[in-house]
């Protein structure tokens, strides 16, 4: 799954990796079910399933625990990001996972997808205009 800038790889296949990763979250309190398969610039894939807490404070999203296991692991660069949720919407991902993939991954493509087939590829750059990193410290 090779990748140039300005061009979205084929991501359906890497929806299939994060919805396989879905079946994995630990959701007691919400129900809500999220898996996520980042891609490197490599062509590796690297997955994710949210894990709750019942302060929910403490609950970590499934796009982080991918991009946190993917840089633990040695991998730097990235090229898109999958999110698969059973959702009325499609969801993209939340404004905290949006900040990591930020500052951890760049300017990625994000392809977001629900259970029935029903799917959004953007930049993350469109779905976080205006980023605070470290251009600002």
């Amino acid at each position: 799954m090779k990748t140039t800038k300005n061009e979205a790889p084929p991501l359906s296949g890497l929806s299939d990796y994060a919805r396989d990763a879905r079946k994995g979250a630990l959701a007691p309190f919400s129900n809500f079910k999220v898996g996520a398969a980042l891609l490197t610039v490599d062509g590796e894939i690297i997955t994710g399933c949210n894990v709750e807490s019942a302060t929910y404070g403490l609950t970590l999203c499934a796009e982080r625990i991918a991009v946190f296991k993917a840089v633990s692991e040695g991998f730097k660069k990235f090229a898109a990001i999958a999110v698969v949720a059973d959702s009325h919407v499609v969801t993209p991902p939340c404004g905290a996972c949006r900040q990591v993939l930020w500052e951890l991954c760049g300017d990625i493509w994000v392809h977001t997808a629900d259970l029935k087939g029903h799917k959004k590829t953007v930049r993350l750059s469109k779905l976080l205009p205006e980023p605070f990193d470290k251009r600002f410290l």
